[in-house]
């Protein structure tokens, strides 16, 4: 069965998104929690940077993680 998209209503570094998706509330509260806090965390290393670039950074930092667990699974896998 296919899960049914939900609206949701995210404060992303004190501005408001409505993120359109499968999930539950408690995942999109999870996930913008993450979110908020190391974007929090990249500020604190570099005040000057802005939100654009604070984003790309966390961006980079989800997707490097993205890559290195898909590479674990498949040397699990491969194993």
């Amino acid at each position: 069965m296919v899960e049914q998209k939900r609206r949701f209503k995210a404060e992303i570094a004190g501005k408001t998104y409505t993120i359109v998706g499968p999930g539950s509330l408690a995942h999109f509260e999870a996930v913008t929690a993450i979110l908020n806090e190391q974007l929090v965390q990249i500020n604190r290393l570099d005040p000057k940077l802005s939100r654009e670039e604070a984003a790309v950074l966390l961006a980079f930092n989800a997707l490097s993680d993205q890559v290195n667990q898909q590479a674990q699974k498949q040397q699990s896998e491969a194993e």
